[in-house]
């Protein structure tokens, strides 16, 4: 355990050996993680851990849609970039950048007899456009390859006038 002053500092202690080939292994993976009790700081963290990846990145962006009971198409109401920017508890942010070979951490029960849920660790292999391939870091499954679909997801409480998909 590392308790570091800035935020630099205790990636480079965390990860010191991330690029070096034979050293950064699925177990060098498996034995690190950054534990951060706010979403804020996971967001920093990430951002500057993937910036410093060598390869190309892909961003995938939500395609938010608002659900209302009555089945009116009232999508139009609301720019895009509005959308965008509501952080509905529960619903991942509107856009999630990638690269190839950077750790990822599951935060949905996908397939638990393939150890795929919450927590589960893997590592991405190709970045498809609705379609993440990576390998499992943890538990029964490790090694083995795995395929993370685009996922369909609505808001079930009422902070909004309308439901968010």
């Amino acid at each position: 355990m590392t308790i570091e002053p800035e935020l630099n500092s205790l990636i480079k202690s965390v990860y010191c050996n991330i690029f070096i080939k034979n050293i950064c292994t699925d177990q060098y993976l498996k034995d690190r993680i950054i534990l951060s009790s706010h979403n804020t700081d996971v967001n920093d963290i990430n951002i500057t851990i993937l910036n410093s990846f060598p390869r190309n990145q892909k961003i995938y962006l939500s395609l938010d849609k608002i659900v209302f009971e009555n089945n009116n198409n009232f999508n139009n109401l609301y720019p895009s970039e509005f959308l965008n920017s509501l952080k509905p508890a529960g619903m991942p942010p509107s856009s999630l950048t990638l690269k190839i070979g950077c750790p990822i951490i599951l935060l949905r029960n996908l397939a638990p007899y393939q150890d795929l849920c919450n927590s589960s660790r893997l590592i991405v292999t190709r970045l498809n456009d609705y379609v993440i391939e990576a390998h499992i870091l943890t538990e029964d499954h490790a090694g083995n390859l795995t395929f993370i679909p685009r996922i369909s997801l609505m808001t079930s409480t009422s902070e909004l006038l309308f439901k968010l998909k």
